[in-house]
């Protein structure tokens, strides 16, 4: 596990187009859009203020009137039928969906939803009889489906009719037979969003049956967000309507199982937003299913009764302990098996002693720990069962199939997927999966990419930072955007929670800002108070005793490092005098740097040297540009022209440094 994060830091100013400039958006905010490629006002309101013109007709999608005439036929007909989910938070909430308008329809709904440890994903022959004794003649899967080739034609041979609604990959060479499938991603779909959620579609279908899409959204649009923001789909366009829409009814008007875990929580409905729902609300609605009870958070999402919402709620509160407890022990055996060794592909362990619903987490957790994809298996007997969690855009899905050959089933995303497979074929498997890594080893990032460097202080603004709130609900593919101040002034530390958190202040230009940096200690990030730093961070809005602030959480701390900033000076790039101009040399200084050099002085050969020339007391960014000034007027020279190697000259007449090109342009962004 690497201590030291490799940072990146945009050196470039963001450049608002002139009519994003006149808009009337606050200058952070604007900044922010510039870097979304937002150019024109409309493009901003659009973004920030889509509405049904968002929302595409569920009409659409392939398969879709073969689906809603064979549901209308069963509602005429007053037919059995069962929704059958998966048992995350998009399954649940999808099979609630869906169950919930059937049986306004008057139908008898048999919600089922597999027992994660003892089915596992998707249909099975088992669960299929038991709903063909109860009478069922009509199957409607919600977040799975796609893949259940021989349970589809099991099903037709009991006389039941199967209406599959799915969003995961669709393997072409092999649909299964029914009465209809609708999945985004299959052949010849033209359904402009691709990126539904499982519950997405099943309320696409839901407004196919109705014909009155608003009525179904104003019914529904809670539990498309939930599900939306727990399955990670990303928040731009259709999607983040339906979860801006979501959030709104979850607020104002949640249904009473929600409004008992917000309770049980302690989440204010007033500060809900989708990092709260992802972060706090998904994890308790998903740990039933991750331990064999999904259908407790079903009854929970469609009870109507508060008492028995509230109990409810606090039973799957008491389950996301324990949850978290067993994914704790899992780590750590994890951890054992890998005998502190730094794997160099795909990690993939497997123990007879996991509990299947709760691998997944401890595989992204040893995802980020590591910077690799990881598989976990659980193992019982013979076979095994794993989770597998992707890392820097490597694609499972691409990768399950090429390994294919060792493996007994597979399904899910490019970055998370569930496979099965013998206990004989797991070296083999590992062997296979390492190789394909070897050959499709994705592109190396920095672990801290931050989005945009503040040299202004009031950037940080309140006003400004409250703007931001405009892009919400933030998630994939609108991410809250990672900013970074440099060389900033550590001015104090304390420990808090316990000890587990740092609280901390920083001094940047003539502000004071406080921050937190969750889950971390100053000893253990090598720093000192008094020290400049480097800090990535989010800003948000503190409230406290009526007081108003910015805060700054953390993501990354580091003791400043001035390494990209002079490379980039050295080698004159382009736009990075705006990140420098804080730096700009005054006279003083290269009276200094000149008096300095004797006869025999050079410039070192590469960045690293030059910053070890550094005069004491001067920071180094601001020494390479006297040395960049100093070249431009002829004061220094080099055989090849750059500042490497370079030494004093003689010029006739007297330098104007304060004419050069570089102070003129580190003078007009200080203006």
């Amino acid at each position: 596990m690497k201590k030291d994060k490799d940072w990146e830091i945009p050196l470039d100013r963001p450049e608002p187009t002139p009519e994003l400039k006149q808009a009337g958006f606050s200058p952070l905010l604007t900044a922010v859009l510039a870097l979304r490629g937002i150019k024109t006002r409309s493009q901003a309101m659009e973004l920030i203020y889509g509405g049904e013109e968002c929302l595409h007709e569920p009409l659409l999608m392939l398969g879709m009137d073969k689906a809603r005439d064979r549901i209308l036929k069963a509602i005429e007909a007053g037919e059995t039928v069962a929704v059958y989910g998966d048992y995350d938070v998009d399954g649940i909430t999808s099979t609630c969906l869906v169950t919930d308008y059937l049986r306004s329809k008057g139908l008898n709904c048999i919600p089922y939803i597999p027992d994660r440890n003892e089915e596992g994903y998707g249909l099975n022959c088992a669960a299929l009889d038991l709903l063909k004794a109860q009478g069922v003649s009509l199957i409607i899967t919600v977040d799975c489906g796609i893949t259940a080739v021989d349970e589809s034609a099991y099903a037709g041979k009991l006389g039941i009719d199967m209406v599959i609604t799915d969003h995961h990959e669709c393997r072409m060479e092999a649909l299964p037979e029914a009465a209809a499938i609708i999945d985004c991603k299959q052949e010849g779909d033209e359904y402009p969003n691709k990126n539904l959620a499982g519950v997405g579609v099943a309320l696409k279908l839901v407004c196919a049956c109705e014909g009155d899409s608003r009525a179904v959204l104003d019914s529904y649009a809670d539990l498309v967000a939930i599900g939306t923001i727990a399955d990670v789909m990303p928040l731009v366009d259709e999607n983040r309507y339906l979860v801006k829409y979501g959030l709104k009814k979850l607020e104002t008007a949640p249904r009473p199982g929600i409004a008992a875990m917000l309770r049980e929580s302690s989440i204010d409905p007033k500060k809900l937003n989708a990092s709260s729902v992802g972060y706090s609300l998904a994890p308790r609605l998903n740990a039933a299913g991750r331990l064999g009870n999904a259908a407790m958070a079903a009854r929970l999402l469609m009870s109507r009764d508060q008492t028995t919402a509230a109990e409810l709620a606090a039973e799957l509160c008491e389950l996301n302990r324990r949850r978290q407890n067993i994914e704790t022990e899992i780590w750590q055996e994890a951890n054992r098996l890998l005998a502190g060794k730094a794997p160099d592909s795909p990690i993939v362990l497997a123990s007879e002693n996991w509990h299947q619903g709760v691998i997944g987490i401890a595989a992204s957790r040893l995802a980020e720990q590591y910077s690799l994809p990881a598989i976990m298996i659980c193992l019982n007997g013979d076979l095994g069962k794993g989770s597998c969690r992707s890392y820097g855009g490597f694609n499972l899905f691409d990768a399950l199939s090429a390994c294919s050959e060792h493996l007994l089933g597979f399904g899910g995303h490019a970055l998370a997927a569930g496979l099965n497979i013998r206990k004989e074929n797991l070296a083999s498997f590992r062997e296979a999966l390492a190789e394909y890594y070897r050959k499709n080893r994705p592109e190396a990032a920095p672990e801290v990419q931050c989005d945009l460097l503040i040299t202004d202080p009031e950037l940080l603004s309140v006003e400004n930072v409250k703007s931001l709130d405009l892009l919400e609900p933030y998630g994939n593919a609108n991410p809250k955007p990672l900013m970074c101040i440099s060389a900033v002034r550590l001015e104090g530390a304390s420990r808090v929670g316990g000890g587990r958190h740092l609280r901390f202040r920083v001094r940047f230009g003539t502000k004071h800002i406080d921050g937190i940096f969750f889950s971390h200690r100053l000893e253990e990030l090598g720093l000192h108070e008094g020290e400049l730093v480097d800090l990535a961070f989010r800003p948000q809005i503190n409230e406290y005793r009526g007081n108003v602030s910015v805060q700054l959480v953390a993501s990354a701390m580091r003791r400043h490092d001035p390494k990209a900033l002079c490379e980039a000076i050295l080698s004159q790039k382009e736009g990075v005098l705006w990140a420098a101009s804080r730096y700009c040399p005054e006279r003083p200084d290269f009276v200094r740097l000149w008096r300095s050099m004797d006869k025999g002085y050079t410039v070192a050969r590469d960045t690293a040297h030059v910053i070890g020339q550094c005069l004491a007391g001067m920071e180094p960014e601001r020494f390479c540009l006297c040395l960049m000034a100093l070249l431009e007027t002829g004061l220094l020279k080099s055989p090849d022209g750059s500042i490497f190697s370079a030494a004093p000259a003689d010029i006739p007449g007297k330098a104007d440094l304060e004419g050069t090109k570089l102070m003129r342009t580190l003078h007009s962004y200080m203006a």
